[in-house]
């Protein structure tokens, strides 16, 4: 899998993952289908937060619970196509994903699953924005809290990314 993807730091010292190509585009709806496949290509994979050296697997649930979740199914517009876009960069968001948050398991949905709970992390993302003439224009900045599974193997999984909020403060030129 070819992915344009870097890590930048922002005037404030912020770690940023800068993705560099809109692979999921179009006038209407995000084919969550397209993503789905997208993801599969992670599943086994893993990926160390460089904040608490926390190892983050990527499960199979993944692909399923990211383009299908209740969250997922309420976007609309350009949140929608900056959650598709962000797929891209999973494994940078992991890598500087920051402030852990533990939260217990109440739900009896993920007593197996989630067997230790759930962390969220922050995480931020940028995409292009293009002009007219298909140049890139400026970059808008996303922030994500990235959900993430402790199962009841003692191993941490990405469940998925939610809260996609675009920050408003912090667009930059390319």
């Amino acid at each position: 899998m070819n992915r344009n993807v870097n890590i930048i730091t922002d005037l404030s010292g912020n770690r940023i993952v800068l993705i560099n190509d809109i692979i999921f585009k179009g006038k209407r709806a995000v084919n969550w289908d397209d993503v789905k496949r997208y993801l599969t290509s992670y599943v086994g994979e893993f990926y160390e937060i460089a904040d608490t050296k926390d190892i983050v697997y990527i499960g199979k649930d993944l692909p399923d619970e990211y383009t299908g979740s209740r969250y997922t199914y309420s976007l609309k517009g350009a949140n929608a196509k900056a959650k598709a876009n962000a797929s891209q960069g999973i494994p940078e968001m992991i890598e500087i994903a920051a402030g852990k948050h533990y939260r217990k398991n109440v739900g009896e949905k993920h007593n197996r699953n989630a067997a230790n709970g759930w962390y969220r992390y922050d995480s931020r993302f940028a995409l292009p924005v293009y002009d007219e003439r298909g140049e890139i224009e400026r970059y808008n900045v996303f922030h994500a809290s990235m959900l993430i599974r402790h199962d009841a193997d003692g191993k941490m999984y990405l469940y998925d990314m939610i809260d996609i909020k675009k920050e408003t403060s912090n667009p930059f030129k390319s």
